[in-house]
């Protein structure tokens, strides 16, 4: 149908009577004014409600699409044209919808809040896509003034009226003779108000149009000053076209992402869900992202582009995606810019879930190689779920990795080695066992990465005859040999130095054989020891109220303790030394080793005690008296 009419879209159409009686104009439009003081209703929008005057794009393009389906409702076989033209001085809007009468004119576009999608007007509101009836006024945050002609396809007879309004708040109504709109429908004309020529330019105004209604139920064409038409929507959507074979429709899909998101996504998840009213996809990301950074997923509200930085789609665990989806069933908010967070969102948010999950069981249960790929870059996320479903977690363990005493291998496999698990809270601890369990053929696990430490107590659940222990400092030890009872009494006037020395760093000292040898000391500690010794550590900087207050809270777990690896050597040429003080001084820089190889944060007593022990042996180093071991000075070794 020809959306062309030469004159609604020029404001200096004549006025004179028709030679019809029926569509004689009014002599003189009475001049109204709004309910509403209009330059605080444009402050509002442009600055509170709204995001960017772009959205008067999308006002149009709403007010003409529920047009048109309005007049759907009322006659099937009508026309559904619209056009969207842009020549710089001026925007226009075309429809073959519904259209107004008079009456209706000065009801619905002139009150705010009123809208005829609320009324019997319009059939069945759910079809349509306003919600809050501010309607054409919103135009004004760009435009300084706006005309309306408008033919009702329900009163045919009728003239067409004219609204022509002003953003002084005053607008007037008059009728038109029939020739200046011989169908029903409607056009609306922004005039721009100066400063916001950047929004009605051309070029801007097609890709606003395409952006906000590409995926909009009825065909949307864009003329601009060269007088082609382009047309803006793209139905139907990328997901839901036919294709030859499923590698077209992969690589259909993975174009769409690049020119949405701007990267080719690993994979992409059908999301296709008539039960929530949901229909979409999901591309999975191709790099590894913080859980911590927000989401910008892209939804449309029956078509229209309703935000594209909705960030409460999704369960927090999916980061891992970014998400088209075309919804009828979800509420926005006022502005229309993003997604009520209410039941219905919160049921459509675990529907998506659900589906998510139902993509990685199809992956390994039908294509590990792809599985493969996407564990390598996002088992964060996997491991994120698993927490929360035993099932998952049960299907994810022969792919997901963990840090382990054994390499890095999935639990499926340790647990196979070593049923009797234990596993470590903090990477500083498994650091420092580590090397020792593996050689004795202890399986620890490092728990001290996010989400590990809650699957890794999860195993007995999934896994017979699998039990899970936190590591501590005594289950270490008794895996370590034992030293000879004649060789460790020989050695107690050594042992109780070391243990003088470091008793008042609340550490124990015991003497073991354990491999590798080239590790001479081993520094255990338990989480509870460390509570008790930041305990200790308060204690003694606080106040005499909170000292009283601390020492009643003073436990009784064990102390950190200082293994020395007896099958070293260096630990054996210590033990031979007969100067105490000397032996002390090595036995401090033992423990100082220990702490740094375990990464261990050092309070300000272990600084103080590695510079004392450094400054002895630079002392003892430059004023020998007797070797350690032989007696001789060093001036008899020249």
């Amino acid at each position: 149908m020809n959306l062309r009419p030469s004159d609604p879209s020029d404001p200096s159409a004549p006025s004179e009577p028709s030679s019809q009686p029926q569509s004689r104009p009014t002599a003189e439009p009475a001049v109204n004014t709004f309910q509403v003081d209009l330059r605080g209703l444009v402050d509002l929008l442009s600055h509170h409600l709204y995001s960017s005057p772009r959205v008067y794009v999308r006002e149009l393009l709403q007010n003409a699409v529920d047009a048109v389906t309005a007049r759907l409702a009322h006659d099937p076989a009508a026309p559904t044209g619209i056009r969207l033209t842009a020549t710089g001085d001026a925007v226009v809007m075309e429809d073959t919808g519904i259209g107004l009468t008079s009456e209706e004119v000065h009801t619905l576009l002139a009150t705010i809040g009123r809208s005829s999608k609320r009324d019997e007007l319009d059939g069945a509101r759910q079809e349509f896509l306003g919600q809050f009836g501010i309607g054409l006024l919103a135009c004004f945050v760009v435009a300084r003034r706006i005309r309306v002609v408008s033919r009702s396809a329900r009163k045919p007879d009728e003239p067409p009226v004219e609204w022509l309004a002003s953003d002084d708040g005053s607008y007037t109504v008059r009728t038109l003779p029939h020739e200046a709109r011989p169908e029903p429908g409607t056009t609306v004309r922004l005039e721009p108000r100066p400063g916001a020529e950047e929004w009605t330019e051309p070029g801007r105004v097609a890709e606003l149009a395409r952006d906000f209604g590409s995926l909009l139920p009825h065909e949307v064409t864009f003329t601009g000053p060269d007088a082609t038409d382009r047309p803006l929507t793209e139905r139907p959507a990328v997901w839901n076209r036919p294709y030859p074979t499923p590698t077209a429709r992969r690589v259909a899909l993975a174009g769409h992402c690049a020119r949405v998101f701007g990267f080719t996504p690993l994979d992409s998840i059908d999301l296709d869900l008539p039960v929530a009213g949901v229909r979409g996809v999901a591309y999975v990301l191709p790099s590894a992202t913080s859980p911590a950074n927000r989401a910008a997923h892209r939804v449309y509200l029956k078509g229209m582009l309703l935000t594209d930085r909705a960030d409460n789609l999704l369960p927090d665990w999916a980061f891992f995606v970014r998400v088209v989806l075309d919804t009828d069933t979800l509420r926005p908010t006022a502005s229309r810019e993003n997604l009520y967070d209410d039941e219905t969102l919160a049921a459509v948010r675990e529907a998506l879930g659900v589906r998510i999950r139902e993509w990685l069981a199809e992956l390994a249960a039908g294509d590990p190689d792809r599985l493969a790929a996407f564990l390598t870059v996002h088992h964060l996320g996997v491991k994120s779920m698993a927490r929360h479903d035993a099932d998952l977690f049960a299907l994810m363990l022969p792919w997901l990795p963990f840090e382990t005493s054994d390499g890095r291998v999935t639990l499926d496999e340790f647990v196979r080695a070593h049923p009797q698990v234990h596993f470590t809270r903090t990477v500083e601890e498994f650091r420092q066992v580590s090397p020792i369990a593996a050689a004795h053929g202890l399986g620890v696990v490092n728990g001290g990465y996010t989400y590990d430490a809650d699957l890794i107590a999860l195993l007995p659940q999934v896994r017979d005859g699998v039990t899970v222990g936190e590591l501590d400092a005594g289950a270490v030890t008794a895996h370590l040999d034992p030293v000879e009872p004649q060789q460790e009494l020989a050695l107690a006037a050594f042992l109780a130095t070391a243990r003088t020395r470091l008793n008042a760093l609340g550490c124990d000292v015991a003497l073991r054989a354990f491999q590798p040898v080239t590790v001479p000391a081993l520094y255990l500690d338990d989480r509870e020891a460390r509570h008790e010794r930041d305990r200790a550590a308060a204690e003694e900087g606080a106040d005499t109220l909170w000292s009283d207050i601390l020492g009643a809270l003073r436990g009784s777990a064990p102390r950190a303790r200082l293994v020395l690896n007896h099958n070293n050597p260096l630990v054996r040429r210590v033990a031979a030394i007969t100067d105490p003080e000397l032996a002390g001084t090595a036995v401090e820089s033992l423990y100082g080793q220990a702490l740094l190889m375990a990464q261990r944060p050092l309070r300000p007593a272990d600084t103080s005690l590695l510079n004392r022990a450094f400054l002895g042996f630079l002392e003892w180093a430059t004023h020998p008296t007797t070797t350690p071991a032989e007696g001789p000075t060093r001036e008899d070794d020249k």
